[in-house]
């Protein structure tokens, strides 16, 4: 039990995190990533907050990783769930001012990028199941396996971009050195911290429910 309590905090240590390198990424404010471009774009529309529309997307999300028989684990519902809870919370607290200039902006994007690839390594470190949208991936990866799976996260991220953009959010010269940045910075992340994401053998809610029985 003291083994989960340690990987629990790791896993919401590691959301914060992203959260956090996601704020940071929009405050930059030359351009939104895929995703926030989505959520800020359905936020527009509905005038639900940002975060709540994250919530509410990763949930529908994970219905369909659950239809697609992807292992959800207790870290993909805290995922969809608390990513959105945090960069709320960070907004209500009005510390993390938005840049006016172009070069501000970069630095407030990249310093983003790095916090997020590091908040990546605590939450999948945890291996208590990986997010929502990698789930997805993963799943849709295993169903079309002669399309690269690097070609379906841009198809995912892609589509997710045009639909922002659509509703009214941001793209620009951010968005562009976000999608071609972030695998860099987070290879590079990773290989500093020597972090092998492929040795990570995720737990499905019902291995974790299994293991503690036992244990107990």
């Amino acid at each position: 039990m003291n083994n989960y309590v340690k990987r629990i905090t790791k896993l919401i240590f590691g959301l914060f995190l992203y959260s956090l390198g996601s704020f940071l990424t929009i405050q930059a404010n030359i351009g939104l990533a895929p995703w926030e471009a989505f959520s800020m774009g359905g936020a527009y529309l509905t005038h639900l907050s940002y975060g709540n529309i994250v919530v509410i997307t990763g949930l529908i999300i994970i219905v369909i990783d659950f239809a697609l028989k992807e292992k959800i684990g207790f870290g993909t519902i805290l995922n969809a769930i608390l990513i959105g809870k945090f960069v709320d919370l960070i907004q209500f607290t009005n510390i993390i001012p938005k840049m006016s200039n172009l070069g501000l902006g970069l630095l407030m994007l990249l310093l983003g990028q790095v916090v997020i690839c590091i908040g990546s390594y605590f939450y999948i470190g945890s291996s208590l199941g990986c997010g929502p949208r990698d789930a997805l991936m993963v799943a849709l990866g295993k169903r079309i396996p002669k399309i690269p799976i690097g070609a379906i996260r841009g198809l995912l991220e892609g589509t997710v971009l045009i639909i922002g953009w659509l509703l009214g959010a941001k793209v620009g010269i951010g968005t562009a050195i976000y999608v071609l940045g972030i695998g860099f910075t987070l290879q590079f992340t990773f290989k500093l911290l020597h972090f092998d994401v492929k040795n990570i053998e995720h737990e499905s809610i019902s291995d974790t429910v299994k293991v503690n029985i036992v244990s107990s």
